[in-house]
């Protein structure tokens, strides 16, 4: 058992957004340490697929609610973990309304939960704060390049105000909070129409359609397998530590590369087809994770290729009427 499962044994957590993709690794990896688990989520981009293997478990409860609006007290709270949030493009763009309202009330109300009961606080921001960098890698000092009032920028401030929000209860309220920044994250349980790279590119290749690569493919994402971001995130929970802290993997690849090899993992006759430019799309984007390795010990494990061979591996099943649903690890 590692040491953050050891602290953890026995603790109560609080998981905002625990139905969605990160949410519902973040919540087994919780039960698997022995941490009860309270997740509240309204199932707007979540859903209850992605949980179901946990339903019966000891320690295990769900509340459905909008932190928008309030989140009921279970008492005794050890911990908040504040992953409620639209995090992909598709997402995001359909409910801007939303996706603020959880960046900015979502998060003082998880915030007031954690006040009350001198809990731990961690928010799941994400690489999006550096907008489109002029500092590369980005390192968490950098303050980054954000347009504020493009398609994009309810979810990029609405992550900012989140983060300056969170450092205020500190300061103010004395708060135990720390702030993490999500690189790309992917793998099992990722919603197969929520339009971000990897189950875009893997349900084109699966079906034998040509892969849309924006422009012409140069602009780059850095991909953590979402184990391992999982495993950074509850090592930051444990640490005394505030961060920022950058969270992902810092192997960088093109958005033409990835296509090239998901066809070749997958033995897809598939094309590449070229697509116009998304608007404020950032055109590199790799952390610098000299923080995480010297106050976490951590680092990403999983390769690219080996992650994606996993993550095709499950999305063949998912879409397979006669194969067993059940998210593989």
């Amino acid at each position: 058992m590692n040491d953050w499962e050891e602290s953890l044994c026995g603790a109560r957590v609080v998981v905002t957004g625990g139905a969605g993709f990160v949410g519902s690794w973040v919540s087994e990896r919780l039960l698997d340490a022995g941490a009860e688990v309270w997740i509240v989520d309204n199932l707007l981009t979540g859903s209850a697929d992605k949980i179901e293997h946990l339903f019966g478990r000891p320690g295990f409860a769900i509340t459905l609610a909008d932190v928008s609006h309030a989140i009921p007290d279970p008492g005794g709270v050890d911990l908040v973990m504040h992953l409620a949030c639209p995090a992909s493009p598709v997402h995001y763009q359909r409910l801007p309304l939303e996706t603020l309202k959880v960046a900015s009330e979502g998060t003082v109300n998880a915030l007031e939960l954690a006040s009350r009961h001198g809990a731990r606080f961690v928010l799941t921001s994400t690489s999006e704060v550096y907008g489109e960098p002029e500092v590369h890698p980005q390192r968490e000092e950098y303050w980054g390049h954000v347009n504020p009032i493009g398609l994009r920028s309810v979810y990029d401030e609405g992550k900012r105000f989140a983060e300056a929000t969170t450092m205020a209860y500190a300061r103010e309220r004395g708060v135990d909070v720390a702030v993490a920044r999500l690189f790309n994250t992917y793998g099992p349980r990722m919603s197969l129409d929520d339009g971000r790279v990897v189950p875009a590119f893997l349900g084109q290749a699966l079906s034998g359609e040509p892969l849309t690569v924006a422009g012409d493919g140069s602009q780059t994402r850095s991909l953590c397998w979402v184990e391992d971001t999982v495993e950074g995130l509850l090592r930051l929970a444990c640490a005394d530590v505030a961060g920022p802290v950058n969270i992902g993997n810092d192997h960088e690849v093109t958005m033409l590369e990835l296509a090239r090899l998901i066809i070749e993992l997958t033995g897809s006759d598939s094309r590449i087809h070229h697509v116009a430019l998304p608007a404020d799309d950032p055109h590199v984007r790799r952390p610098d994770l000299t923080r995480a390795r010297l106050l976490l010990g951590w680092e990403p494990e999983m390769s690219l290729e080996e992650g994606l061979k996993r993550t095709a591996r499950w999305r063949e099943d998912v879409t397979d009427p006669t194969a067993d649903a059940t998210p593989r690890r």
